[in-house]
């Protein structure tokens, strides 16, 4: 095998397990976007088909659970995965079936984004579905990612400060047995907007980088998770990863794309442009 071979067969391999976006800027578009740029091996498996644009979303499909089942089996047995993140799951079938598969084909390194809420505070499932996450999947967990209003949902307190945030991302470490916790802070208002909490059951951290004046934000939820598990696949600790996530998503921002009528995603790959620079090692 030569240098360059062996170069090849040792690029990591990240899962997402999440809906597909028709219009590119979310799901399981942004992650194969981001999973490129960190020069990790994306793989999928689709939970859900949407119809949607920058204007919304128009209809949503889901994939029977044995479907998404038999992608996951598919990718792990025979490729192996070194991280793994989940998105939009859409149901309680199929939350329990993927919950199932990672205690099984022992997945480790999962990043939750627990698609809940959207950003405006729309509930997007169910509370059953809700239950089943909080209980089933979370728990295995070696980080969750929630925004604010998912936040709120997962710790029971109405969230609207800085040390609202703060408590929250305590109870949901406390109450939801998983490693850690980044509660989100892009749906909060001035100061606090992009402002994200770490809680680890020992450090609790504040996380600011420098705001974005921009309205095409789609996508940087789904861009954000997968970005921790890119990094946790190339064997960043988990703080690390998640600190070096957080740069790339502002940077991204910073790069949006002002497509379509509506939110814009943000631009995974500026670097191909000419324009910005961020580190990928």
């Amino acid at each position: 095998m030569n240098a360059n071979a062996e170069i090849i067969s040792r690029i990591p391999v990240c899962l997402t397990i999440a809906g597909s976006d028709s219009g590119g800027g979310a799901g399981i578009q942004a992650d194969l976007r981001t999973f490129a740029f960190h020069c990790v091996h994306g793989t999928s498996a689709i939970t859900c088909v949407t119809a949607q644009n920058t204007l919304g979303v128009v209809r949503v499909d889901a994939m029977p659970a044995e479907a998404v089942v038999a992608q996951i089996q598919a990718v792990v047995e025979d490729i192996g995965v070194q991280a793994a993140k989940t998105g939009m799951l859409l149901n309680q079938e199929i939350i329990f079936a993927v919950a199932q598969q990672v205690e099984a084909l022992q997945i480790t390194n999962l990043v939750v984004d627990p698609v809940m809420v959207s950003r405006t505070g729309a509930q997007l499932i169910d509370d059953d579905a809700v239950k089943t996450l909080c209980h089933v999947l979370i728990p295995k967990a070696a980080i969750i990612t929630p925004n604010r209003y998912e936040a709120q949902i997962l710790s029971g307190l109405e969230i609207h400060s800085l040390d609202d945030m703060q408590a929250a991302a305590e109870i949901i470490h406390q109450n939801l047995q998983t490693k850690a916790v980044l509660v989100k802070g892009g749906g909060m208002q001035g100061n606090l907007r992009g402002v994200d909490i770490w809680f680890d059951g020992e450090k609790l951290e504040v996380l600011t980088t420098k705001q974005v004046n921009t309205k095409n934000t789609h996508g940087t939820g789904c861009t954000l998770s997968a970005a921790i598990a890119a990094n946790l696949a190339k064997e960043k600790n988990l703080w690390q990863a998640v600190q070096q996530a957080k740069e790339y998503v502002t940077t991204a921002l910073t790069y949006a794309l002002d497509i379509g009528e509506g939110q814009g995603p943000v631009g995974h790959f500026f670097p191909l442009w000419g324009i910005g620079t961020a580190t990928r090692d």
